[in-house]
């Protein structure tokens, strides 16, 4: 499918891309960059890539360049990464909020798609990639006007080859489903975390152990987050806790009934999950 890919950040996403564009020979050739010698190494080691460097030269000669890293970085490592590679090179990204990186990189790079694998884990690193990750996971694909239609397809026919299932957004709609179905959670898991007292964890049963899991996150990972989502993501957090000011207020009154009203209500919007 791909003569040589180039990934840009060979942590638990990248790597494991790596890993399944080789396990399913989509790429004749996987490159890989990272800050840290160490993960260039455990990289080739555990066969996510052919060849690694720190440097960002190490890409020349790409036809696909896979941008793995935080969106700042993303952004900060954009200018550079144009000047070494070819102007028909299809460049794309995996990062979890697109407004920014999209609007940045369409200013760059002739052939970017914006993509975001919902498939991550509160785990990080290259030791933890895995080649299964993206099967059956939906990957959101999120082009715009500008975007280039054969790189898009392109794009689609990589994604369901690595098993996903492609979903079409714009960037801003990405970003305030994100906030709810993602980024929300992530704040209610370090809130809860948080304000849970140390020494009842040896008690904590499945229930707790379950919505806390992703408190356990790269934190700045999520700062990257926060910051490219704020407006959405504080929109998310008021109208959470405007329903938890519900049934507090329910309760604070001992009125059982409007308090089961808002559970059951809930309990039918879950059921709605497909």
């Amino acid at each position: 499918m791909f003569t040589k890919v180039g990934i840009v950040g060979t942590g638990l996403v990248g790597g494991s891309l790596g890993q399944a564009l080789k396990k399913k020979r989509l790429a004749r050739s996987v490159v890989g960059t990272s800050r840290l010698p160490r993960s260039v190494a455990r990289a080739r080691a555990l066969k996510a890539i052919d060849a690694g460097s720190t440097g960002l030269d190490i890409l020349a000669g790409c036809d696909l360049i896979i941008l793995a890293t935080p969106v700042e970085t993303i952004i900060a490592q954009m200018d550079k990464i144009k000047r070494i590679i070819r102007g028909d090179c299809i460049v794309i990204d995996v990062a979890s909020t697109k407004e920014k990186v999209v609007a940045q990189a369409n200013k760059r790079f002739a052939r970017f798609v914006g993509c975001h694998p919902l498939a991550g884990s509160e785990k990080r690193g290259i030791d933890c990639a895995r080649p299964e990750l993206f099967k059956n996971a939906p990957c959101i694909i999120t082009p715009v006007k500008e975007t280039d239609r054969a790189a898009l397809a392109e794009v689609i026919r990589l994604w369901k080859a690595l098993g996903s299932t492609p979903v079409i957004l714009d960037p801003r709609a990405h970003d305030l489903t994100l906030a709810f179905m993602s980024h929300l959670p992530h704040v209610i898991a370090f809130a809860l975390t948080a304000a849970t007292p140390g020494k009842y964890f040896t008690l904590a049963p499945q229930s707790y152990r379950d919505i806390t899991r992703i408190a356990s996150s790269n934190s700045g990972l999520w700062d990257d987050i926060f910051a490219t989502n704020k407006k959405n993501i504080l929109n998310s957090i008021d109208i959470f806790l405007t329903h938890v000011n519900s049934m507090r207020s329910a309760l604070k009154k001992n009125d059982f009934r409007a308090l089961n009203r808002i559970m059951r209500s809930a309990q039918q919007k879950r059921r709605l999950f497909p």
